[in-house]
């Protein structure tokens, strides 16, 4: 029996508790659950800063990426003898599943934006690169880690197997929405799961819907607008990486400047310069941040030293309704108030802008193309969500946009009573 077929002499079970139970029978698997590279997603937070707001969210990426194994695993296992569906791509969609989260750094989006990074792109460099992954995947056969990459990437030849990990309705979203609302507590990201899975089909080019759970999507979709706005967008989340966000930024301004460090940040090093290589990469998990947030509080920086005590201690910024576009005035006349009154603008006063489209039928050309939900009725025939779901055509193609100013309300009230300039930005701000 080749690796590709190899099985567990006994099925091992992960107790789960969306899904009740993951299920593992493949050695291959079994294997790379077992990597370091794999192992590590234990330490980076599924939901970044939102523990800061909910606090029992703090489950990770690995949570995710199992949960995301087994709705595949389940979605193949109804395709099986189905038109369309080719059973020589199982194992190519489950290690995909498994491992499409496997390049997220610490508190992911905020981090890559600082450092100008791609956890897609370190996905694949995992994948492709000298790693646990990598070989085992080339067990399977030479030119296998590159399939996977090319699924994750969305450039696999097969558009079936790209649609179950990466689509408007794919494995992904469906265990994040059901995992976030159980671990944060809410009830917004539950819907029928069940009913979906058993009305999904395969077809040439992508998973369709039967007509018939039609409103089982419905709910989905409203779960997914709901969970954004209710939770991944949530304000005092947002202030959480606001702040992190300049913690990055200004320790990188100020090793770029030859300030000297009491803690010498060894595991940056490579992110100030930009020239981050893999292993480095895989080397700084959310335990070696906070570390290093926790020991900066006594940098004699005070920005520095002020920004991971906020973080650290959840002494976060307040914030205001606030239309950059709309209020740039107000905005320059606080910019410069608050230099006036020594607090650095740079750090201290920041507009954040969240925005979300929960779904759309298809724009050819426009940038990140959507794949509409397409329903499959009793005459076979395909057709798109929208023009059978009032529901769904109501919110389609409608991007929602929510702009928040955030600033320390405490340093402002420290300000002495009869300043002018305390006086003027508590007017704006009110």
């Amino acid at each position: 029996m080749t690796y590709k077929d190899q099985q567990l002499s006994e099925e091992k079970v992960f107790k789960d508790p969306v899904h009740r139970y993951i299920h593992v029978k493949d050695q291959v698997i079994w294997d790379l659950i077992g990597t370091p590279e794999f192992q590590r997603l234990r330490r980076i937070k599924q939901l970044g800063t939102s523990y800061v707001t909910f606090h029992g969210a703090e489950h990770s990426r690995f949570n995710h990426s199992l949960g995301v194994y087994e709705i595949v695993r389940r979605i193949l296992s109804n395709f099986e003898g189905k038109p369309f569906w080719n059973q020589e791509e199982r194992l190519l969609c489950l290690c995909a599943a498994l491992l499409h989260d496997l390049g997220h750094g610490p508190f992911s989006h905020s981090f890559e934006k600082v450092f100008k990074l791609d956890h897609e792109a370190f996905t694949r460099a995992i994948i492709l690169g000298n790693t646990h992954v990598h070989h085992i995947l080339q067990r399977v056969e030479q030119n296998f880690p590159q399939k996977v990459a090319d699924v994750i990437n969305k450039t696999y030849e097969d558009k079936l197997v790209i649609s179950l990990i990466s689509s408007q309705i794919d494995a992904d979203r469906m265990d994040y929405l059901q995992r976030d609302a159980y671990y944060t507590g809410v009830s917004y990201g539950h819907f029928d799961m069940e009913r979906i899975l058993r009305v999904m089909r395969p077809t040439e080019d992508q998973l369709v819907i039967k007509d018939t759970g039609m409103h089982a999507v419905e709910d989905y979709i409203m779960s997914r607008y709901q969970m954004y706005w209710q939770v991944y967008f949530h304000p005092v989340t947002r202030s959480a990486e606001v702040i992190l966000s300049k913690i990055l930024h200004r320790s990188k301004y100020l090793f770029e400047n030859n300030y000297t460090f009491k803690l010498n940040p060894i595991h940056f090093l490579s992110f100030f310069t930009e020239q981050v290589q893999l292993e480095e990469y895989l080397n700084l998990d959310e335990s070696v941040v906070l570390y290093y947030f926790q020991m900066w509080k006594e940098e004699e920086d005070p920005i520095l030293s002020d920004l991971c005590n906020r973080f650290i201690n959840r002494q976060l910024f307040k914030y205001i309704e606030f239309n950059p576009n709309q209020q740039m005035v107000a905005w320059q006349e606080l910019y410069s108030l608050f230099q006036e009154v020594g607090i650095d603008p740079s750090y201290y006063l920041v507009v954040d802008s969240s925005s979300d489209l929960p779904y759309d039928f298809y724009r050819p050309g426009e940038e990140e193309e959507r794949l509409p939900i397409h329903l499959l009725t009793k005459k076979n025939e395909l057709r798109e969500l929208s023009r059978l779901s009032d529901i769904v055509e109501s919110i389609s193609g409608k991007k929602r946009t929510d702009n928040k100013l955030y600033f320390p309300l405490d340093f402002l009230e420290a300000l002495p009573s009869g300043s002018k300039a305390k006086k003027r930005i508590f007017e704006i701000l009110r």
